[in-house]
């Protein structure tokens, strides 16, 4: 029983064998805590001003150019020079925006546009850190642990997404702006101070400067690889059309159920803490492509019922299941990544990936905030789901090396694991895991 019980729980061997990782670990949590504050307060704000879904969903049109900007400059950036210096750095900077936010809440009459700038900021920043967040993983973490490590990052996330949002909904709607974004400077601070205590990672031998050209080599590099490029495609097109959070205030307002509002920014994280929790065969598993179909599958198919139910209660239990879905597509992402990619390239990389990652929740905000205000809340969520559905159908068909993947066959992880452990991967029966 305890054998059975083992093989279904995380895999706590990165949490044991890396101080690194430990200390990121924590370190993104506290963040994170303090993020959701001014995530949920930043659009609840802009409502309260102005009263639009659009001028809400706009924020991601704000925050689109600097996110696709800073994030290729920072994957460059994050081959070019240590990484822990880029994380303290950029963690340092969101805190101060963090008082921005702060400073105009306490006026008697708080303005508009710092709003979107503060948005702007945010995006640049966070495009310029997570290059450098993303490619330390490999770093730290030993090459047969990527999968175990991905899941306890996403443990970490859930954690923090499940009581975050619900604490900060509440937080915001009895207490107001102000206590939420005074939480987000201090949990900045805390985390600046974690930071600081990381090992530093300085980049590969001869590595080049940050340049256009050096961009360009990563994206090459991207476009050769059909699985990488699968993975990109598959998730800029599942949160272009079925990212509906900043219209979830709406969406509340629809179903009477303003109550409520904190619980759907947290029902998500509830379905990926429940995956997160048996994610014990995880390290066992090498078909990583599947996960990424079929989890952005189950994503858009969830949300487009959720858009459908007018019942709140079904509401989050189908967004707790597409949260299932993001987050067994986020598995198979990031092994991939951390699988496949050379150290050398794995911050340009990691900038490619901001834009898969980041840049379709933006798009997606725009998207959702246009057609809530032309059709309501409901008809844009589930017209999203199911269009997410045609689209990785699409990309599926047309990126068949994706589906096929396997960790134990697959040239580039079989290169990159010779790399860091000096003996390639078997070849063992490879029908024979799943």
């Amino acid at each position: 029983m305890r054998k059975k019980l083992a093989s279904v729980l995380p895999d706590l061997t990165p949490w044991r064998s890396s101080r690194d990782f430990r200390l990121l670990w924590v370190q993104g949590l506290v963040t994170y805590l303090g993020s959701v504050m001014a995530l949920i307060a930043l659009p609840l704000q802009i409502k309260e001003l102005t009263g639009s879904p659009l001028a809400v969903g706009a924020m991601g049109a704000v925050e689109l150019v600097p996110l696709v900007v800073f994030g290729l400059y920072g994957g460059a950036l994050a081959d070019a020079v240590d990484r822990r210096k880029v994380i303290v750095l950029t963690e340092a900077g969101l805190g101060l925006l963090a008082v921005v936010l702060l400073l105009n809440a306490l006026l008697p009459h708080p303005m508009l546009w710092p709003l979107y700038v503060v948005a702007a900021g945010v995006a640049a920043l966070a495009g310029l850190q997570r290059p450098a967040l993303d490619s330390l993983l490999a770093r730290i973490v030993p090459h047969d642990q990527l999968a175990a490590a991905a899941a306890l990052n996403a443990l970490r996330w859930q954690a923090g997404a499940i009581g975050g949002p619900a604490l900060a909904g509440l937080v915001v709607a009895y207490a107001g702006n102000v206590p939420a974004y005074a939480t987000t400077v201090v949990c900045f601070c805390g985390s600046v101070l974690m930071c600081r205590r990381l090992t530093p990672v300085p980049p590969v031998e001869h590595a080049e400067k940050p340049s256009l050209r050096g961009i360009a080599e990563g994206a090459r590099y991207a476009w050769s690889r059909p699985v990488l490029l699968g993975t990109y495609a598959v998730d800029l097109a599942a949160m272009f059309f079925a990212f509906p959070n900043t219209i979830f205030p709406f969406l509340a307002d629809e179903l009477d159920a303003d109550w409520a509002l904190g619980l759907m920014y947290s029902a998500g994280a509830v379905g990926s803490l429940l995956l997160s929790l048996t994610s014990g065969w995880v390290s066992r598993t090498q078909r990583h492509g599947l996960f990424v179909v079929f989890g952005a599958t189950g994503w858009g198919l969830a949300m487009a019922a959720a858009g459908w139910a007018s019942d709140i209660w079904l509401v989050l239990v189908f967004l707790g299941l597409a949260g299932a879905g993001d987050m067994l597509s986020g598995l198979g992402r990031s092994t991939i990544w951390n699988q496949t990619i050379p150290d050398r390239l794995r911050g340009r990389l990691a900038g490619i990936e901001v834009l898969s990652y980041s840049v379709g929740p933006q798009l997606g905000q725009v998207r959702a905030g246009a057609m809530a205000g032309w059709t309501g809340a409901r008809p844009a969520i589930w017209s999203g789901g199911l269009a997410c559905v045609a689209a990785v159908g699409l990309l599926t068909a047309a990126l068949p090396k994706l589906v096929s993947y396997d960790a134990r066959t697959d040239e580039d992880a079989r290169r990159r694991a010779a790399e860091t452990t000096g003996t390639p991967p078997g070849r063992e029966d490879v029908a024979a895991d799943l």
